[in-house]
């Protein structure tokens, strides 16, 4: 195990004009940088041209999670003032885990209202992090009066308001519970994949729950000492059969997204099949890590230091990650979440 590896060692400047705010109309007209994994060579396409790099009986890795419009605007009941919750976690039933602002003013017993009073919230108790556990009233079906009333949680290095909800969720999005997008995703439409399909791809969907989490910043030197937030994840039996298939026939099982990697080295045996099942994953994977599963990855270009810098550095090599992120701000390729995408194989 590499114990000497730095937070430091993943840093990289990035002009702050080249993060992305918006999403393109075509969502597969995004840019594609096709990273090779073992010589480092970088070359330049379109996302639409993204088959070019498929071989029949690949099996390709989408996760199929539905991002909650988790932000809720009130105000605090007894004083008027403005207040945000932000939902990550169902815990039973209409009580939440989340996120609040301002922290000070909502403590355990303080009444929040919403929109016109059709949703209702009490503070219950402070829990780890400072979340807070929240119990929601209201007529109705929660989906309808949470859809009403929510906005899209976007991170905060967006600071556009998103036009259109359906943007910032995929094409194939089934199964509601993520505060995030799965976002390297979010380039396919329906047509790409049924063209992925007719060439003899196999597509599995998994399903893994993107926690807010997934932003937090390493703050420690040693990125052992790193704490990696906990997701739930689950994947079909139909999903398990394709992956297994893939790999028994030497065929690749190509993830789209850190999410469905983390979700398939997650399921993973030691012998390298996956078995049908749910779980949580704190899965944290950096360079040295032998992965069971994957072997090649569709992803978007993460922030400096950051976890999915690390991962992605643990499938192609720190080098040739930094090298062909630099190549791709040279070239004004767009980052994060509405950014353009690389294919690292």
């Amino acid at each position: 195990m590499n114990t000497t590896l730095k937070t430091s060692d993943f840093y990289f400047d990035l002009p702050q004009e080249l993060i992305a705010q918006d999403p393109l109309e075509d969502r597969s007209s995004s840019r594609l940088l096709a990273l090779d994994k073992e010589s480092g060579s970088v070359t330049h396409h379109v996302f639409r041209d993204i088959c070019d790099f498929l071989k029949p009986g690949d099996c390709l890795v989408l996760n199929n999670t539905k991002v909650i419009p988790a932000r809720l605007l009130g105000v605090k009941e007894d004083t008027g003032a403005a207040v945000e919750i932000l939902l990550l976690k169902r815990h039973q039933d209409d009580i939440w885990e989340a996120l609040v602002k301002p922290g000070k003013k909502l403590r355990p017993g303080a009444r929040v209202t919403f929109g016109d009073e059709r949703l209702k919230a009490e503070i219950l108790e402070v829990v780890e992090e400072g979340n807070r556990l929240v119990q929601f009233f209201y007529d109705g079906i929660w989906e309808e009066v949470l859809d009403s009333l929510g906005e899209m949680p976007l991170p905060p290095y967006i600071t556009h308001k998103l036009q259109d909800k359906n943007r910032y969720q995929t094409v194939y999005a089934k199964f509601e519970g993520s505060a995030a997008a799965p976002t390297a995703g979010l380039h396919f439409t329906p047509e790409l994949l049924k063209q992925v399909e007719d060439m003899g791809v196999e597509i599995a969907y998994v399903t893994l729950h993107v926690g807010l989490g997934t932003f937090r910043p390493v703050k420690v030197d040693n990125i052992l000492e790193h704490h990696m937030h906990t997701e739930m994840y689950q994947v079909s039996a139909d999903a398990a059969e394709k992956i297994n298939r893939a790999k028994k026939n030497g065929n690749r099982v190509i993830c789209v997204g850190t999410t469905s990697c983390r979700t398939v080295e997650s399921a993973a045996e030691a012998d390298g099949t996956i078995l049908p099942g749910s779980g949580s994953t704190d899965i944290f994977i950096y360079p040295g890590y032998t992965f069971k599963i994957l072997d090649a990855l569709i992803t978007n270009f993460h922030l400096p230091e950051s976890t999915l810098v690390m991962l992605v550095s643990a499938l192609a090599g720190r080098d040739n990650v930094l090298n062909a992120y630099e190549e791709a701000i040279r070239e004004r390729y767009r980052f994060f979440s509405f950014g353009d995408a690389m294919i690292i194989s």
